[in-house]
């Protein structure tokens, strides 16, 4: 699952803030049993993501089965997708919960982080065209727009997006995916260790790493993704909240920010 490039720039597919709450009821047919259980766990997803839901939230099978209008079975079936992906997880008897990251795993999950995108980093550099700088520089604008107003689901969704899409724009799926999966794992651990002022320098982060980029300077661009991706880190708290959103709000269109 590309967890969190919700804008599906290439493909077009629909983000999960789209997906309406009886699926059922929807127009035109009913969509198949696997497209259903994506829509739920893109939705899911997407709430975790965008602050919607905190850590150790109980997913209940049957509320979320009355949201999207589907049986219990296709709930299960998202909410194993997303055990998978370490964003909840599955407890006998218990049943499923957004996952709350441990310290060591908050540390581990960054460190990969820093690799990859050191990685990424080289690949944009010698691979970017001029068609790529002009997609990221429209995605700045787009980001401070969003900074500016303190839109913390937009702007984390977008923050996110910043790094996913410079790998789609060379071609990277693969690297795309797997950054996508380990940002939806780094905004839940934000959201458990970070204050809420903490990323409000991000996007003029990601402007300076652009500049750099788009001067083909690999040693600077590197430099300034990984004291990046450091200052996030070191901005982590790891006094986990405890405040937990109702899935019906979390989950239903027209959320408030």
């Amino acid at each position: 699952m590309n967890a969190v490039t919700l804008s599906r720039r290439k493909t077009g597919a629909k983000t999960p803030s789209k997906i309406q709450p009886t699926l059922a009821s929807a127009a035109g047919p009913t969509p198949p049993e696997q497209d259903s259980t994506q829509l739920i766990a893109e939705a899911i997803t997407a709430a975790i993501v965008e602050h919607r839901l905190s850590p150790g939230a109980k997913l209940t099978e049957q509320k979320i089965a009355s949201i999207y209008g589907v049986s219990r079975t296709i709930v299960r079936q998202a909410l194993f997708q997303l055990a998978r992906d370490h964003l909840i997880t599955l407890e006998p008897a218990r049943g499923a919960f957004v996952a709350s990251p441990s310290v060591d795993e908050a540390r581990q999950v960054f460190a990969v982080r820093r690799h990859l995108e050191q990685h990424l980093v080289e690949e944009f550099c010698s691979r970017a065209t001029t068609a790529d700088f002009r997609a990221l520089r429209a995605h700045m604008k787009q980001e401070q727009l969003v900074v500016r107003r303190v839109d913390v689901k937009g702007r984390t969704r977008l923050l996110g997006d910043f790094h996913v899409l410079m790998a789609e724009r060379i071609g990277c799926g693969v690297l795309a995916q797997i950054l996508s999966e380990l940002i939806s794992r780094c905004a839940l651990i934000t959201l458990m260790y970070q204050s809420s002022r903490a990323a409000l320098h991000s996007s003029d982060e990601h402007l300076a790493i652009l500049d750099a980029l788009e001067a083909r300077d690999v040693p600077r661009a590197k430099a300034l993704m990984e004291a990046h991706l450091l200052e996030t880190e070191n901005n982590l708290l790891y006094e986990p909240r405890t405040a937990s959103a109702d899935l019906t709000q979390a989950l239903a269109p027209g959320h408030p920010a």
